[in-house]
């Protein structure tokens, strides 16, 4: 190989292995964001979710695994399931855990063979699969089902778009409804910028989701500016201005 045209393929090979170190930066710097412990050098963007919310200061940081909200420290709703499980107590219908992979093919049977027929739905979640959340909210509003946070209790991340889905959707004054960025892609390896198409698309599914629920769209603006490791706790006024909550009748 000549010395003219070693030098073009020198470059190149260079190019691709600074593209691979940033990518092994951000994944760094995006595993620092998160970890439970802080750096001398980094501070973290938004306070702990236990710090109480005001109109203008409603992020907070969230790890689903650690973090739990105090808006209601006299009810503990205990921990939650691993995955996404409906149950039956005490003339209640409960759907509660994080929402994985195919838990919406695996709980529409179970909706509706319920005995008795749900009527309202409580929802406690700390979120996951976006795509899950709005097929399961497509058939509880298919179905008629209405859906409901209690006071002390989440409905984070994906579960807004569950939540969305009810006939008429209300929140106890205490619940605590958040919304943040999503992942779209196959991947969970590679950054969100190599993943522009799935982002994009996924983004339009959900405002289309929203639209169809009835549901302002421009919500989506605290979605979209709030990181993966951080959650926007809506207001009870914001809840009913984007339609999330609908009118007593």
């Amino acid at each position: 190989m000549s010395t003219r045209t070693a030098r073009p393929v020198a470059r190149t090979l260079a190019a691709v292995l600074i593209f691979q170190v940033g990518i092994g930066v951000l994944l760094v710097l995006g595993d620092i964001r998160s970890a439970p412990f802080s750096l001398p050098f980094s501070s973290p963007q938004a306070p702990r979710l236990s710090e109480p919310v005001r109109p203008g200061d409603q992020r907070r940081t969230f790890n689903p695994s650690r973090d739990r909200p105090t808006v209601q420290p006299s009810r503990d709703p205990g921990e939650l399931p691993d995955r996404l499980t409906l149950t039956y107590e005490d003339a209640t219908w409960r759907l509660e855990g994080a929402i994985e992979d195919g838990d919406a093919q695996r709980l529409m049977p179970q909706i509706t063979a319920a005995d008795p027929k749900i009527e309202t739905l409580v929802l406690q979640s700390p979120g996951g699969s976006v795509r899950d959340a709005i097929d399961l909210g497509r058939h509880l509003r298919a179905s008629g089902i209405a859906t409901t946070v209690l006071s002390g209790e989440i409905c984070y991340s994906a579960c807004p778009y569950l939540f969305a889905g009810g006939t008429t959707r209300t929140a106890e004054p205490s619940a605590s409804i958040g919304v943040h960025q999503h992942y779209f892609g196959e991947s969970t390896i590679l950054p969100a910028f190599v993943a522009v198409e799935d982002i994009q698309r996924g983004q339009a599914e959900v405002m289309t989701y929203l639209d169809d629920m009835g549901v302002d769209v421009r919500v989506m603006s605290h979605a979209l500016a709030t990181p993966s490791n951080e959650i926007y706790i809506l207001l009870p006024e914001e809840l009913e201005r984007y339609g999330f909550t609908t009118p007593e009748t």
